[in-house]
């Protein structure tokens, strides 16, 4: 999420920059144009850096290692230190420019006389620098695609996730521990979708916030950490349910939502407000939107520890359901079908995902595909979990089937009351010498239609014997 942010926010600041570039003539408005003070800012940046370059290469030991070597030095936008005859060197490319890529390198050869590479058209030292700009369009065309996949994924959960929950909350039948938790996991998936939604369409996608950076973008990113803590708290709360119930079935009914509530609700403000307070001490930059900072770990530790904790939750109650059906003898291959039926089951609901696959790959095309597949299970999974936590629970299917044939018995009844009325003004209106034919058919068939209610309402009187 924070690279599809930096990404997005960087493409757009390069599009703006395109466009202003088309000012040819200096006139007293470019004094403040938004053009002439981004010029102003890279020079800036780039004077910064060569000071601190000249105030390394001052600094650091003289090179002490045998054999001829490439001095130190500064090329005009980065520092390179000293560096053995005959090898390349590299470093992240540059941030001054919008357009630049500084997850990109940047590359340096010394060749084996010990002198910088020069190339061949000028006769003088080089950087390889082209890969900096080379995939640029590529990446914000990809930004593009994630964005809107992020916007509708969690457009659609929470969609899912309120239809799920309205039905959590109609149906009193429904009402046990295990719903109440679902009903808090679903909340802080809408509540999380909606603080992402927010964030993406009023700062990733706005850069004019983000040149401003108020105060308020740096609020609504505290309570998106926090509602992201919340999330993967509430995946724990249900892992402890979960794992108390099936292999801990002992206490199974003594268990106390109280401490549910504090570890899904509560806990998550303490690593959300360090950060914050972090966050604007040492490293207090645009809406904290950098990715370049230790200081996530605040938040994404203690989320990751809680996937951890999930994930040794799972592999236990894998292996207790393996256990269960090995005792009552059933064929090997269906055995082990219904474990993995029930762990791709769990895998949404507990967000083991994110432990499996930790790290994007560094082959580009690799990365591309991890990104659409991390984006597909980060931003679709409130659908994903509605979907089978609710939409596919037989006991809300059996209520919904329920209050359908009541339905159908009532609507079939009140069919059944107005035909009866409607005969009577049949015979009534026969006797002022009315045909009477006329509306025969149209009774004699709601009359049937009320015969066919009856079945109704005998089905559904019989299924709620048996659901009873």
């Amino acid at each position: 999420m924070h690279w599809l942010i930096t990404a997005l926010t960087l493409g757009l600041r390069a599009t703006t920059s395109c466009a202003t570039e088309t000012y040819t003539e200096p006139t007293a408005e470019t004094v403040v144009s938004p053009l002439v003070r981004q010029k102003a800012e890279e020079r800036q940046k780039i004077i910064d850096a060569q000071y601190k370059c000249f105030e390394k290469m001052y600094r650091d030991q003289p090179y002490n290692k045998t054999g001829p070597y490439c001095n130190r030095t500064w090329d005009g936008w980065l520092c390179w230190e000293d560096t053995p005859a005959g090898t390349y060197t590299s470093q992240n490319c540059p941030t001054y420019f919008p357009d630049f890529d500084s997850t990109e390198k940047v590359t340096k050869y010394c060749d084996e006389s010990g002198n910088w590479f020069r190339h061949p058209e000028t006769n003088r030292t080089w950087s390889n620098y082209t890969l900096c700009i080379a995939y640029t369009k590529d990446k914000l065309k990809m930004a593009y695609i994630l964005y809107y996949m992020a916007i509708v994924g969690h457009a659609l959960s929470i969609a899912s996730l309120l239809i799920s929950l309205a039905i959590f909350f109609y149906f009193k039948s429904l009402s046990c521990q295990r719903i109440t938790l679902h009903k808090n996991l679903f909340c802080s998936y809408v509540l999380n979708s909606v603080f992402t939604i927010v964030n993406l369409t009023t700062v990733a996608s706005n850069p004019r916030v983000v040149e401003r950076n108020p105060v308020g973008c740096k609020v609504l990113n505290y309570f998106h950490q926090y509602m992201l803590g919340c999330n993967y708290f509430w995946m724990l709360c249900e892992g402890i349910y979960l794992h108390t119930l099936i292999v801990v079935a002992v206490f199974a009914e003594e268990q106390h939502l109280h401490w549910y509530y504090l570890l899904g609700w509560g806990f998550p403000i303490v690593p959300a407000s360090i950060h914050a307070v972090a966050r604007t001490k040492y490293f207090n930059d645009i809406c904290w939107m950098s990715v370049e900072t230790h200081l996530l770990y605040i938040v994404h530790g203690p989320i990751m520890a809680a996937l951890l904790v999930n994930l040794f939750f799972l592999l236990n109650i894998v292996r207790v359901l393996v256990t269960k059906l090995r005792d009552t003898h059933r064929a090997e291959s269906n055995m082990y079908m219904k474990a993995v039926r029930a762990t791709l089951i769990l895998v949404p609901l507990l967000g083991i995902q994110f432990v499996i696959f930790p790290w994007r790959p560094e082959n580009r095309l690799a990365g591309e595909i991890y990104d659409y597949i991390m984006h597909i299970l980060m931003h679709y999974q409130g659908l994903l979990v509605a979907t089978i936590f609710c939409f596919f629970n037989g006991e809300v299917q059996a209520a919904l089937k329920r209050q359908w044939m009541q339905y159908k018995a009532q609507w079939g009844q009140r069919r059944k009351e107005h035909c009866s009325m409607r005969s009577t003004s049949c015979t009534t209106t026969s006797i002022t010498e009315v045909p009477v034919y006329l509306y025969q058919p149209d009774c004699n068939s709601e009359h049937l239609n009320g015969k066919h209610s009856e079945d109704y309402e005998l089905v559904a009187l019989k299924s709620q014997e048996t659901y009873a």
